[in-house]
C-alpha cells in the first residue's frame, strides 16, 4: 500500500462521530452526537457561506486605509503620565481621591484593601506641542512622537469593562473578553486578504520592555472560528524569524517542492472526500511557507536601507526583537502589502515605581515609533496606512502602595484611558473626548472598544454591522452585538 492510500484510510473526527452515531459508542447518546455533528456541519457551512457573502464583497465602500499597524503597549500605559495632562493635580498630592469621583467603581484586589487612595500627580514635565489646532500636551518623555502632533488623533475617552490584563488584552484584540474569538488581524485577513501572495496577510512581532510584563498568548492573534489560514504569523527575534522556514540539512529546495506536492495531493483528495475548508487552509499555508523561504530573507535584509532611514528608528534598529527593529520591519511589511501588522511591546504594567519604569518604556518606544511615522509619511505610505497606539486600559490617579514625592505606582483603571491613531482615514492634529480633573472619569464623548473596532473597519472600507461570520447558527462580528458606532468625528 503506497503512502497516499494509507493516509486516505485514516479516520478523522467527523468520520468517527458519524460511525458512532450509526451504531457504536452508545454511552455517548445519539442526541449528543447529533448536536456535535450539527455544530460541526454548521461551522463548515458557515465558513463557506461567509467566504462568499463577505470576503468577495469587501470592501463595502472606498477605503481610506489599505492596512493597519497596531503598536500595542501591553500592560496599560498610565494616561496621567503620558497623554492626559492634569496640571491642577499638584494641589492634590497625597490627598485622598474624593468618594464622589470614584463612585461605585470596583477596585482590583491589589488596592481594594488599602486604607487610603492618595492622589499621585505625575512627576513628569509636560510640554505643549502647537502643531495642531488647540495644542497637544504630552509628557516630555514622548517628545519625539509628539513632534508628529499634526498627524495624531489622541482619544482621551477610551473605556473598557475589563479590569484585569488577560480579559482586557483579549477584549481589545478580539472584541470579547474570553479566548476563542477571532482577532482583529484575523478578521481583516479573512475579509480583505493580502496584497502580497509571498507574505502572510497578518504578522505579529513582540518586543520586551523593561518593566513588569504580562504573558502573551497565541489566541491574541488566533482565528477562532475563521479559517486557519488567517492566523497571525509570529516573527521571532532570532536568526530564523519563522520556525522551520529553512530546509532541514541535506534537503534541497527541489526535494522540498516534491514533498509539498505529495502532501498537497494527499490533502486535496481528503478535501474532496470531506468538504472540509480547513484542509484547503492547510494546503494554502504549506504553499505560503514555501514562498516565504525566499520572501522573508529579503524582508529582513536591511542592507538596502539608507543610513538616514536607520537613524530615524534609533540605535536599537539593528537588534532583532527590539521595538525599533520591529518598527522598521513594520514599515517594510507595509510597503510589501501585509494587511495587518501587530507589534506588542511589553512592560507597561507599572504597579510599583512609575518614575523609574515609565521613562525606560518611553525610551524604548519614543524614537522608534516617531521614526516609523516619519518614514511612512516620507514614502507616501501614511496616507493609506492606519497606525494605532495603546494598551488594554489605563492607570489610576491614586497611588498603589506607599506614596512618596518621586516614588509611586498605579493600579489598573478601565474607566478611561488614552490611545492615538494616525494615517489612513483619520483626522490629524486633534484630541477627542475629555476626562475629569482627576483623569478618572470620562467627561465627554466616551469611546468603547467596539466603537474603536467599528471605526478601524470603517477606515478600511468595511461596514462593521455587515461584516459577519456565521458559526453555530450565530452571526458574529468583531464589533459585537451590543450597540457600537463609528466615531465619525475623528475621520478625515
Amino acid at each position: 500500500m503506497d503512502p497516499l492510500q494509507e493516509y486516505l484510510l485514516s479516520i478523522n473526527r467527523r468520520q468517527m462521530l458519524r460511525g458512532a452515531a450509526a451504531g457504536g459508542l452508545a454511552f455517548l447518546g445519539s442526541t449528543a452526537l447529533q448536536q456535535i455533528l450539527m455544530a460541526d456541519e454548521t461551522r463548515t457551512q458557515g465558513s463557506e457561506q461567509s467566504h462568499s457573502q463577505n470576503r468577495h464583497g469587501l470592501p463595502h465602500f472606498a477605503p481610506k486605509a489599505k492596512r493597519v499597524i497596531y503598536l500595542y503597549q501591553e500592560g496599560g500605559p498610565s494616561q496621567v503620565d503620558t497623554w492626559d495632562h492634569k496640571p491642577n493635580l499638584s494641589d492634590w498630592f497625597d490627598k485622598d481621591l474624593p468618594e464622589t469621583v470614584r463612585g461605585t467603581q470596583r477596585l482590583t484586589g491589589m488596592t481594594s484593601g488599602q486604607s487610603r487612595l492618595p492622589v499621585a500627580p505625575s512627576m513628569f514635565p509636560f510640554r505643549r506641542f502647537e502643531n495642531n489646532e488647540d495644542g497637544l500636551w504630552v509628557n516630555e518623555q514622548l517628545a519625539r512622537t509628539a513632534e508628529h502632533a499634526k498627524q495624531l488623533c489622541v482619544i482621551h475617552s477610551m473605556k473598557t469593562e475589563q479590569i484585569n490584563h488577560g480579559p482586557g488584552i483579549t477584549f481589545m484584540q478580539t472584541g470579547h473578553p474570553l479566548p476563542g474569538r477571532p482577532s482583529m488581524g484575523a478578521w481583516l485577513s479573512y475579509g480583505l486578504g493580502t496584497e502580497n501572495k509571498d507574505l502572510p496577510s497578518f504578522v505579529v512581532m513582540i518586543s520586551q520592555g523593561r518593566g513588569q510584563m504580562q504573558a502573551l498568548f497565541s489566541h491574541l492573534w488566533g482565528t477562532g472560528f475563521l479559517p486557519g489560514e488567517n492566523q497571525g504569523v509570529q516573527f521571532r527575534a532570532s536568526r530564523d524569524p519563522v520556525l522551520y522556514l529553512n530546509n532541514p540539512k541535506g534537503m534541497a529546495r527541489e526535494d522540498r517542492r516534491r514533498t509539498l506536492d505529495l502532501i498537497s495531493k494527499m490533502n486535496q483528495q481528503q478535501a474532496e472526500q470531506l468538504g472540509d475548508s480547513e484542509i484547503q487552509a492547510r494546503i494554502s499555508q504549506y504553499e505560503m511557507a514555501y514562498r516565504m523561504q525566499t520572501s522573508v530573507p529579503a524582508l529582513t535584509d536591511f542592507s538596502g536601507e539608507t543610513a538616514a532611514t536607520l537613524e530615524l528608528y534609533g540605535p536599537d534598529v539593528h537588534k532583532p526583537g527590539t521595538y525599533a527593529y520591529n518598527c522598521l520591519m513594520a514599515r517594510r511589511m507595509a510597503e510589501r502589502g501585509v494587511r495587518f501588522i501587530q507589534l506588542y511591546h511589553r512592560g507597561w504594567d507599572h504597579h510599583g515605581s512609575v518614575p523609574k519604569d515609565l521613562p525606560m518604556q518611553c525610551q524604548d518606544v519614543d524614537q522608534a515609533q516617531a521614526g516609523l511615522l516619519k518614514d511612512l509619511q516620507q514614502r507616501g505610505l501614511l496616507e493609506d496606512t492606519l497606525v494605532l497606539w495603546g494598551g488594554e486600559f489605563g492607570r489610576t490617579v491614586y497611588c498603589q502602595g506607599p506614596l512618596e514625592r518621586e516614588k509611586y505606582g498605579r493600579d489598573h483603571h478601565p474607566r478611561c484611558f488614552s490611545v492615538w491613531l494616525a494615517g489612513g482615514g483619520i483626522r490629524g492634529g486633534i484630541r477627542y473626548g475629555r476626562t475629569d480633573e482627576f483623569a478618572y472619569n470620562i467627561a465627554e464623548n466616551p469611546v468603547s472598544v467596539h466603537d474603536l473596532h467599528a471605526t478601524i473597519l470603517h477606515c478600511l472600507g468595511i461596514d462593521h454591522e455587515r461584516f459577519t461570520f456565521k458559526s453555530q447558527g450565530l452571526d458574529f462580528r468583531l464589533s459585537g452585538v451590543e450597540p457600537s458606532r463609528v466615531v465619525r468625528e475623528i475621520l478625515a
